[in-house]
């Protein structure tokens, strides 16, 4: 039985979509206005129940408020499965918020509210000390503390649990931690930010992977957006195509690129495979509109 462990944020992400974004000191009538579930830790941690099969448990550490959209979050991510045990309500404190502005071209504005987030604390993490014991993947962000990143990646080495880290958002900064990441995904970006390589094709993915591996990191997953996503590993370096597909929204795709990934090495898939079917999950995300509520059910991906 398969037993992965995320950790991250938890957000309620108010979204309003314009013709295109308010400039500063302009007020402009939405055309749209939604309440998504939403923060990466919580986007991959349903990724991950959706897509693992019947026997294997999905466990998720976060901190929400004792609000309604924190026990509308909990309620929706018990029944997809995710155990209780790591679902911390604060009192008086209010569920993260991201208030996201979105353009017809695309472009996007956010503003978060980290809430309950900022209080996921190193010290509330050895409270579920009984989940990590038991996981064998750790998949975890850059929503959260540093230091309670720092904190996770060290526990989960010291138990020998493979360590997954989507880096986001990334900076330069306080890169020791790369010591303790066994895989690493980021996107172009992420990778440009934290390598200084500026990434646009396979060849730049494959300098930037290279720089990651030095920092102690073996395996690397550079997602290329509609490319694909390149692996650079000690069994198999190149470039996985994705899947075709007409987008419309893109909002959680990573993250169920991301949650994807560790099922498929939870259940033994190679890495290249275990890509393939990251793939084709973030390929159905991305075809559906909204997060949480866009990430496909395992019988709904073909491997």
């Amino acid at each position: 039985m398969s037993q992965i462990l995320v950790i991250g944020s938890a957000n309620a992400d108010h979204v309003m979509n314009f013709e295109y974004l308010p400039v500063p000191g302009q007020t402009l009538m939405s055309r749209a206005y939604r309440l998504e579930h939403g923060g990466k830790g919580a986007n991959q941690a349903v990724a991950c129940a959706r897509l693992c099969q019947a026997d294997a448990e999905v466990a998720f550490i976060c901190h929400l408020g004792q609000d309604s959209v924190g026990n509308d979050m909990r309620t929706s991510w018990l029944k997809d499965g995710i155990k209780a045990e790591g679902i911390t309500q604060v009192a008086n404190m209010s569920t993260g918020t991201a208030l996201i502005f979105v353009g017809d071209n695309g472009e996007n504005s956010i503003g978060i509210a980290a809430g309950a987030n900022a209080h996921l604390t190193p010290s509330e993490l050895e409270k579920h000390y009984a989940l990590f014991a038991n996981a064998q993947f750790l998949l975890i962000q850059l929503e959260t503390p540093m230091e309670t990143v720092h904190h996770a990646l060290q526990t989960a080495k010291r138990l020998g649990i493979t360590t997954v880290l989507n880096p986001a958002p990334a900076t330069s900064q306080e890169l020791d931690y790369l010591k303790w990441v066994d895989i690493i995904t980021p996107n172009e970006t992420e990778a440009e930010a934290l390598t200084g390589i500026e990434v646009k094709n396979e060849e730049d993915a494959e300098l930037a992977a290279q720089w990651l591996h030095q920092q102690g990191v073996a395996t690397v997953v550079i997602t290329l957006g509609s490319k694909g996503a390149f692996i650079s590993s000690a069994g198999f370096t190149g470039l996985i195509p994705a899947l075709t597909v007409q987008a419309i929204d893109t909002v959680a795709a990573g993250d169920t690129f991301n949650g994807a990934l560790v099922v498929g090495l939870s259940e033994g898939m190679s890495i290249a495979a275990a890509v393939g079917f990251a793939n084709a999950a973030s390929a159905i995300t991305v075809t559906r509109e909204g997060a949480q509520r866009a990430i496909p059910y395992r019988h709904e991906v073909q491997r």
